[in-house]
């Protein structure tokens, strides 16, 4: 077993399908030595209620794992939890996953980390501030800047700009903003993916890419000569495209990447193609992390219907991205 990777898999929100989700990891083929980060009590009552024969045991650095347990390390929840229930009081124990994963991955005791969904509002009801799974990660490890990519669908998709009202856009794609993101893409790319020179296409802000500065100047004033200066450094990048043109099976083949302007341009084609199937990738971090590419579907949650697919294709992708980074 020493071979292997030890991946780090938190289980997010207690009251969402995140427990349900990590215990269908028991009995399936392993690549990596997985490590469930959640309350053991909580998996046990969960497994219970869906009759599921999974059989837990406590996670062990030193020690070789029981063959067919799956290993949990044990953080606590604060209160007891009800399937489809949210409590605030839980907060904390999310974000004490979390911390317990991103620990263990910057020390070395685990390749990569893995995660299941959690519920931004109740975060914020137990009086912590929490935008998300990215920039919380971005913070805990000092990143300044990180990107997120979404795969599937024989696509890799990364935004310049995530989570924005739509209006914000075009003022936040500053020339630093685009330099960086694009810089990121292509180093992780290179690192993490193991993509010896990368091709990148990347869209336009506005429809037909500005139609030559007659629907938006953006492309001309901030794009343009951005892609021209990453290009002069060795950069092979392609754009600025229409992105109503870009996503076909022609330009893909050619392509180990796209960057979208905004969240809607590129992630509905995206997941159109792969839903159910998608991992989220955070770029630009020292360590290795991937999501499922779904919430935390509290009214599925305690009825065994919720699909492990996207986590399945997470811990798959975060393994693959272990095995190039230890090269």
């Amino acid at each position: 077993m020493s071979h292997q990777p030890v991946i780090a898999i938190t289980a997010g929100e207690p009251a969402g399908i995140g427990p349900e989700l990590v215990l269908k990891l028991a009995g399936a083929s392993a690549a990596s030595r997985r490590v469930i980060v959640a309350d053991r009590e909580l998996l046990a009552e969960r497994a219970r209620l869906l009759d599921l024969p999974v059989r837990l045991t406590d996670y062990r650095r030193e020690a070789a794992p029981a063959p067919g347990a799956l290993e949990v390390l044990h953080v606590p929840l604060a209160v007891p939890c009800r399937p489809g229930v949210l409590d605030a009081a839980n907060g904390r124990y999310v974000l004490a996953t979390l911390d317990a994963a991103i620990a263990g991955c910057v020390s070395g005791e685990f390749a990569a980390m893995v995660t299941a969904p959690v519920h931004k509002g109740v975060i914020n009801d137990a009086g912590i501030p929490f935008s998300g799974h990215t920039e919380y990660l971005a913070d805990q490890t000092h990143t300044a800047r990180v990107v997120m990519m979404l795969v599937g669908g024989g696509m890799r998709v990364a935004l310049a700009t995530t989570h924005l009202p739509l209006r914000a856009v075009p003022d936040a794609l500053t020339p630093v903003l685009l330099t960086e993101v694009l810089q990121i893409l292509h180093a992780d790319l290179i690192g993490k993916f193991g993509i010896a020179a990368p091709r990148i296409l990347v869209a336009g802000l506005n429809p037909h890419a500005g139609e030559g500065g007659h629907m938006g100047r953006e492309e001309i004033d901030v794009i343009e000569p951005v892609l021209a200066t990453l290009r002069a450094s060795g950069m092979n990048l392609v754009g600025p495209l229409p992105a109503d043109t870009l996503f076909n099976p022609d330009k893909l083949t050619q392509a180990d990447a796209v960057l979208a302007m905004y969240h809607d341009q590129g992630l509905p084609v995206l997941k159109h193609a792969s839903f159910g199937q998608g991992v989220n990738v955070t770029l630009g971090l020292p360590i290795i992390r991937t999501s499922v590419d779904h919430g935390t579907a509290l009214d599925l949650a305690g009825s065994g219907r919720a699909d492990p697919g996207s986590l399945f294709e997470a811990l798959q992708l975060a393994e693959t991205l272990a095995a190039h980074g230890s090269h």
